[in-house]
Parts: C-alpha cells; structure tokens; sequence
C-alpha cells in the first residue's frame, strides 16, 4: 500500500465536558502547537495524502485559522461537521460515528486517533508503515504501556488489550484505573494491573473495508440507543465486534513510547512541559 492512499483521520469533534471545554486547539507546544499538530505533521512526514479532520460546526472557523497558521495554505485538507451527519444531539455520538461521518471523505485505508492526545515522537508514522504491511481485511493498533498513560489528576478508562501472538484476541474497557500506592489498580473490572499492560488510546490503523462496516453497525446501535442521551457509539468496541465476527484481524503494534494528555486542566503544565523537553516529534 503507497502512503499516499492513506487518509490521516483526526477526531476533533468531542466537548471536553472533563476539561471543563473544547480542549482541540489548546496550545501545548512551545510554538503554540495544539495536539492535533503533531499528529498533522506525524502524518505528512509518513507520507499521507490527505488530512480530514472530523470536528463540530461551531469550530470550523478557527480550527481551519489555525491549521493554516501551523501548517500554511497548502495542506491537504478536508473538515467535516460530525453535527452536520446527524441526528442531531448536543452531545456527540461517539468515536465511530466520527468516522462513519467522515467515510465519503476518505477513499482508501485511514489513520484514526484523537485531537486531544500525543501518541509519542513516532506514534503515527509506526501506525503508518505497519498498515502498509498487514493484507487488506487487517487493522492495526498502536497499544501503549499502561504505567504510561496514567494521569496524575485521578482515574482514567483504558481500552485493555488482550495480545495473543501480535494479534487483540479481546479489548476490555477498564474504568477507575489509577497508581495507588506503589500499584497501578481499577474499579472495573476490579483488581491489579502490571505496569507494561498494553492499552489502546484510540490510534488505528483501518482499511477501508472497517469503515464501510460502521455504518451497519451504527444503524442497529441507534436502534437501540437513540432514546438514551448518554449513548455513544465508540470506535474500539465497534471494531472489536468486527473482529470477534471473524471479519476483521487486528494486528497489535507495542510502544514504549509515552502517551501525553489532558483528561482534565491539571494534566496541561505536566503536558506542556514534556513537550518542551522534547517529547513531542517535531
């Protein structure tokens, strides 16, 4: 696969409600770098062809100054309005109707993760090669080191991976998971994880045949779910159901590279600062 048939997907969409705010274009970098620059400029020095960027209608104005100001005039981009797919609900409808949105924008395989986190100095491009190299019916997942990704604010959920010979043979949403005395434990599932436990952080590697089937497993979810406001249709559980079908394999891609981000305003010095010293690729 050429690089360039490759979409970078970025989902800038959600409300930052733990943040207290939209948190797509804080500055993190030392050159007023929000998040979402690095992965822009991760994946144009892979080689991507293009950039969609999935956000509300209300921040089109300024993410579009801003990625301008960062990145000039000619990136290759394109912004599509998770609000404008519908049915329209104040709170987003999660990580795979962000995608499913963006399908018609993006013609071949695609690089998935979100506007708010840092996936290390060569997370995207690592995501990149290794989606070059897996068939056509294969997705890749970047997991981190779960003692990596922890905040010092409180808990935080991860998607916990279960590898079996290089490939997820099951992904558990893990809650309340946070470092208590000397341990790293969580409140659900309860109990004990070791600190190299892989977690997903929401960076994939698709082909373009997982995301032509979200949009059957969107519509059966909104059956279900439409009259819950809370609902979301999430990207990690939509995929592992394709792969628990037999229809998709789900090659796992281990760094130990750390993860930065901001689940609430406390994490933003502690991100700024590790960015300074040079953990952030550019």
């Amino acid at each position: 696969m050429n690089p360039a048939d490759i979409t970078l997907l970025v989902m800038a969409g959600g409300l930052g409600s733990r943040f207290g705010g939209d948190k797509q274009l804080v500055p993190v970098g030392p050159n007023g770098e929000a998040f979402l620059d690095y992965a822009v400029h991760g994946g144009l020095e892979a080689g991507v062809g293009k950039v969609v960027v999935v956000t509300r209608s209300d921040l089109d104005a300024v993410l579009r100054t801003h990625l301008e100001q960062q990145h000039g005039p000619d990136l290759p981009l394109e912004i599509v309005h998770q609000d404008a797919f519908g049915p329209s609900r104040r709170k987003p409808w999660g990580t795979g109707h962000a995608v499913l949105s963006a399908a018609a924008a993006c013609p071949g395989a695609v690089v998935v993760l979100n506007a708010d986190d840092h996936y290390g100095p060569t997370g995207v491009q690592r995501t990149v090669a290794a989606l070059r190299e897996v068939g056509a019916d294969s997705a890749v997942l970047l997991a981190f080191e779960l003692g990596r990704t922890l905040s010092s604010a409180g808990g935080v959920s991860r998607g916990v991976c279960h590898v079996v010979e290089g490939e997820l043979a099951r992904l558990v949403e893990t809650h309340g998971i946070r470092a208590e005395d000397g341990r790293i434990v969580a409140d659900d599932p309860s109990g004990e994880l070791p600190a190299d436990t892989p977690v997903s952080m929401n960076l994939w590697g698709l082909p373009a045949a997982a995301v032509a089937r979200l949009a059957g497993q969107w519509a059966a979810f909104h059956v279900r779910s439409a009259d819950d406001p809370s609902s979301e249709f999430l990207l990690p559980e939509a995929l592992d159901e394709q792969r628990a079908e037999g229809l998709l394999r789900i090659d796992v891609v281990r760094t130990d590279e750390p993860w930065i981000g901001v689940t609430s305003p406390d994490d933003l010095e502690v991100a700024r600062e590790a960015l300074a010293c040079g953990g952030g690729g550019r």
